[in-house]
């Protein structure tokens, strides 16, 4: 029984490695960079696209952003970003997927044709707020962000260690709140580069707008890649 479960788990990954590397395709023909953006429920995904996107704010020399938004079930999220002037498509995984707690690429891969890549430059996908499940499937992204707040503690690194090895970048969000937690940014930033050496990271407040515009440097570099041999 247990070696059963085992390749059930391996064929269930090995399917979804396929449906990316599909997904990848599409993407690739189209010049779409892609961003898997992570993390634990109220971190502040949503709040930092808003910023990231919002008040006029451009990211790059014109880049056309859209957003792909994922949740077990409703559209505050996805409604809250509509007003940005901004492509959004929302995934509910409780429409059809069992209520799962992460996108996989063939959830993606159903929202696709609601997706109007032709027009876009960077496709951010919003995953569902948990710290375990999401990293496990890959869903043809070109890189993944991880958000982390300090109102989580300094030991999520060492207790979720494959949400922050298999990111590019870690936002540490409300940094604003510093002040009233007890965080140990040292510490944090030690667990983080035992599990993922030399990790880039930034301290952002999506509250306040502290560290914003690097956020947005940095996405706008994605699409540079476009053209270059695979």
């Amino acid at each position: 029984m247990h070696r059963v479960k085992v390749r059930v788990a391996e064929d269930a990954l090995d399917a979804n490695a396929t449906i990316a590397s599909a997904n990848r395709a599409d993407f690739d023909r189209a010049e779409v960079a892609v961003v898997n953006l992570m993390s634990a429920p109220g971190a502040g995904k949503t709040t930092l696209l808003e910023r990231v996107l919002g008040d006029g704010a451009t990211i790059g020399d014109g880049v056309r952003v859209g957003v792909l938004e994922g949740d077990v079930q409703g559209s505050l999220d996805a409604d809250r970003l509509a007003h940005l002037h901004v492509p959004v498509v929302q995934l509910d995984t409780g429409s059809g997927f069992g209520g799962e707690c992460h996108l996989d690429a063939n959830m993606v891969r159903s929202a696709l044709p609601l997706l109007a890549l032709d027009d876009l430059d960077l496709l951010i996908v919003e995953n569902v707020g948990n710290l375990v499940c999401p990293a496990e499937f890959r869903i043809g992204e070109d890189a993944r962000i991880m958000v982390s707040s300090v109102a989580e503690g300094e030991d999520k690194p060492l207790k979720y260690p494959l949400m922050f090895r298999t990111c590019e970048l870690v936002i540490v969000n409300k940094v604003d709140l510093l002040p009233h937690v007890d965080f140990d940014f040292d510490k944090f930033l030690y667990h983080l580069h035992a599990v993922n050496p030399g990790v880039a990271h930034l301290e952002v407040s999506a509250r306040t707008g502290e560290g914003v515009d690097a956020l947005r440097t940095w996405l706008a570099r994605i699409p540079e890649r476009l053209g270059a041999p695979a």
